[in-house]
């Protein structure tokens, strides 16, 4: 049995935990929320008095901490670089600053990497060796474990499928038209449903609608769902998983989502490669940023 601490560092919110795990198993001891405003240091000094705190107060030393964030980064370094939307954390090294000041040994992932070893570890994953995990949120990014290794390749960008383009025009992703982000993430999804319905809403209304029968929220699921399996295949084909993993709003819609997904998946990914293979939601629901964090601490 050993304690972990977590800091998950967001662009609007950020999250400081302790978890204990025993074994395979791990549960929350404490949580703290603040908003991602100020200098990286004043953000992270928040978060590291809290972990202090609760420490003595259930009188455990934390063995290890471990910190997911936005990219782009450097995890070797520890050093997160330039993140869009994490601008005060411009080169910060917050890996150096959070073990000296916690006096343990830290790890930096960027998020979805932390969020496959979390689901690797703890959800829906456990037990493959090859698990493909996708975000599907905001954006859309992908964490890899390959062979029974998180996989960030040379310069820590692996994982980076939203930029493949899927067709020569659609919505906008990843700074490119028709790219698997512009169909399956938030964002792109808000353009779908401009080019499609001629309406202005989101992601979330348009699960509610669909979830109320409305014939033209489905069709665009259907079609958000066929993109997906689509990209899903290239990604199938050149990797061999066992089980790919997606959340967010594949998770909430996953009843419009799954079955073109699949026929898609069917249409264009090779045989073999479909044997076995299971594409799931992900289990870790609302903690999974959680849990990402204290998963990057256990692999220490």
């Amino acid at each position: 049995m050993k304690y972990l601490a977590g800091i998950d560092l967001g662009g609007t919110k950020c999250a400081a935990v302790i978890a204990k795990q025993n074994g395979e198993s791990l549960s929350f001891l404490c949580r703290k929320e603040v908003k991602t405003a100020g200098k990286w240091t004043e953000v992270l000094d928040i978060l590291i008095g809290f972990i202090k705190t609760e420490a003595a107060k259930y009188a455990i030393t934390v063995s290890a901490c471990g910190i997911s964030a936005g990219g782009p980064l450097d995890g070797k370094r520890g050093v997160i670089l330039n993140p869009p939307n994490l601008m005060s954390f411009e080169n910060a090294p917050v890996v150096e600053y959070v073990s000296a000041e916690l006096k343990c040994p830290a790890a930096l992932q960027n998020d979805a990497d932390a969020c496959a070893l979390a689901e690797w570890k703890f959800g829906a994953g456990r037990g493959a060796e090859n698990i493909i995990f996708l975000t599907f949120g905001t954006g859309l990014g992908a964490g890899l474990i390959l062979n029974g290794k998180l996989y960030t390749g040379a310069k820590n960008l692996a994982g980076e499928v939203g930029h493949i383009r899927l067709e020569k025009d659609g919505p906008i992703g990843y700074r490119k038209a028709g790219s698997f982000e512009g169909f399956c993430s938030g964002g792109g999804i808000k353009q779908l449903i401009k080019l499609r319905l001629n309406e202005n809403f989101d992601a979330k209304e348009l699960c509610f609608r669909a979830e109320k029968g409305d014939k033209n929220a489905i069709a665009v699921f259907e079609e958000i769902g066929d993109k997906f399996g689509a990209g899903l295949a290239v990604l199938v084909d050149i990797l061999n998983p066992e089980v790919i993993v997606a959340g967010s709003i594949f998770t909430r819609a996953y009843d419009f989502i799954y079955p073109s997904a699949v026929r898609a998946l069917e249409r264009e990914a090779l045989p073999n490669s479909l044997d076995g293979l299971q594409l799931v939601a992900a289990q870790l629901g609302e903690k999974i940023g959680d849990y990402a964090a204290a998963a990057i601490a256990a692999a220490i």
